[in-house]
């Protein structure tokens, strides 16, 4: 659901699965680049597993997710991994910088993509007490901080994914 390809630079903030994330990195292989910025290191210990057990490099910071270690337009996309409530269990404020961090980081043109998870529905739903899915509406959040045009792409296995494209500046 990324679409990721091989040679771009890609960035994930946040991991609440390191299999995820070294699938997604495999996908930019070695002619690519791929960073995650997690909160803490029993997180980053995480994310480095699961790149290990992918196979792929992955370049792993502990840094707060409203001050990303990384330059200005240097990704081609981004996902933001709130699969674990990462995102939605934040502050409205918290999460806004965020997302400005996110922006901040993307190349004109790059892609943002906030990968989530689903409400349960149905019968499901009656039957756990713990509610899950987002926190926070991702497509509403992505425009708000300058992403244009903004989608929701699917619900598919439990998750949710929503865009949002950087403009290209005139």
């Amino acid at each position: 659901m990324t679409g990721a390809k091989m040679g771009e630079r890609m960035l994930q903030v946040g991991c609440a699965s390191g299999a995820r994330l070294g699938a997604v990195a495999a996908k930019v292989g070695l002619s690519g680049t791929a960073v995650a910025v997690v909160p803490d290191e029993s997180t980053a210990a995480r994310a480095r597993k699961g790149a290990a057990e992918a196979g792929v490099l992955v370049d792993v910071h502990t840094a707060p997710p409203t001050q990303l270690p990384v330059a200005d337009g240097s990704f081609d996309f981004a996902v933001i991994d709130d699969t674990g409530g990462f995102a939605g269990s934040m502050n409205a404020e918290t999460r806004v910088v965020m997302f400005r961090e996110v922006f901040r980081a993307l190349r004109p043109g790059g892609r943002a993509l906030v990968v989530g998870a689903a409400q349960r529905g149905g019968f499901g739903a009656l039957l756990t007490r713990v509610q899950s899915g987002p926190g926070f509406d991702a497509v509403a959040a992505l425009a708000a901080e300058g992403f244009h045009p903004v989608r929701r792409l699917a619900e598919r296995e439990g998750l949710t994914y929503a865009e949002g494209i950087r403009p290209r500046q005139t």
